[in-house]
């Protein structure tokens, strides 16, 4: 069974060693356990990964010991500072490179450190250009409302925030590709009866999201916490004995002026939200049968 994976690398002298060991630790390494005798001293240093990679192909040369930064540019002052604190300022440009561009989509940057009559240490520093490098592997939705139907329930209650937040919906939905002619509104007294009209939109399997908006705004009613506890409630449970994506644009405000912020004017549009998430959800779902028929 394989336990670790270390790599041996010889540097000038004792004091090249302490200095490169410090530089490296200021860098995020973790110290490990050296060691010194009459011939020889070591320092160990750790990362949070290690890899075996194995090539092939017409692939240009790197350095055989690749380190994985974020914040290349930082890394790469750094870097040339200790270089200058250390080395003839002359002999910096051959022994530093500058970042550049890779062909596996990575921005990366080499130093060479001279070893006395020996092949010397080769470091090379890199960074993903990849957003999503590194991140576990995992479905996730497309934001294409190409061919969808989707049914959006708006309370008149309230008109002035609903209104706001159905143009949201509708924008979100128009600008990723969905059809006019393929979006249902069906408006309903207040957001009690919300739960009642998306069930019903829902079991008629006639679209692939229900989108609901309402907004509710403490002091207009002494049961404020009661009708959204019940309205969250119906539009969940609507969503899992229909298994159609039900997607959540309530808004419950202490203010008119919060619920304003929240339909446009300063904190995003919870509808355009809402409709954006029921895009995501329809695409989580269709690849997730599409998994579970392989």
């Amino acid at each position: 069974m394989i336990k670790g994976m270390t790599l041996v690398r010889e540097v000038a002298s004792a004091d090249a060693l302490d200095k490169l060991s410090r530089l490296l630790l200021s860098l995020g390494f973790e110290e490990g356990k050296g060691w010194k005798d009459e011939a020889s001293q070591g320092t160990a240093l750790l990362a949070p990964l290690g890899n075996l990679e194995l090539v092939t192909g017409d692939r240009p040369a790197t350095p055989a010991l690749l380190i994985e930064v974020m914040g290349l540019d930082a890394i790469h002052a750094a870097v040339e500072k200790w270089l200058l604190a250390n080395y003839k300022s002359e002999e910096v440009p051959s022994l530093l490179a500058a970042p550049e561009l890779t062909s596996w989509n990575s921005r990366l940057f080499s130093v060479k450190l001279p070893a006395a009559g020996g092949e010397g240490l080769e470091l090379g520093f890199w960074q993903s250009e990849n957003p999503l490098h590194g991140k576990p592997v995992a479905i996730e939705g497309d934001l294409s409302a190409v061919g969808m139907k989707v049914a959006i329930v708006t309370a008149r209650w309230n008109a002035v925030i609903t209104d706001r937040l159905l143009q949201g919906s509708l924008d979100a939905l128009v600008r990723s590709g969905a059809s006019r002619a393929d979006i249902e509104i069906v408006r309903v007294p207040g957001a009690w009866e919300v739960p009642s009209a998306a069930r019903t939109l829902a079991e008629t399997k006639k679209f692939d999201a229900i989108v609901t908006l309402a907004c509710l705004i403490r002091g207009e009613t002494a049961h404020y916490e009661a009708i959204y506890n019940e309205v969250a409630r119906g539009i969940g449970q609507s969503q899992q004995d229909t298994n159609i994506p039900h997607a959540f644009g309530v808004l419950t405000c202490e203010t008119l002026e919060q619920a304003l912020d929240r339909a446009g004017i300063k904190a995003g549009n919870k509808g355009f939200e809402a409709a954006i998430a029921a895009i995501e959800m329809v695409s989580i779902q269709g690849k997730i049968r599409a998994e579970g028929g392989k």
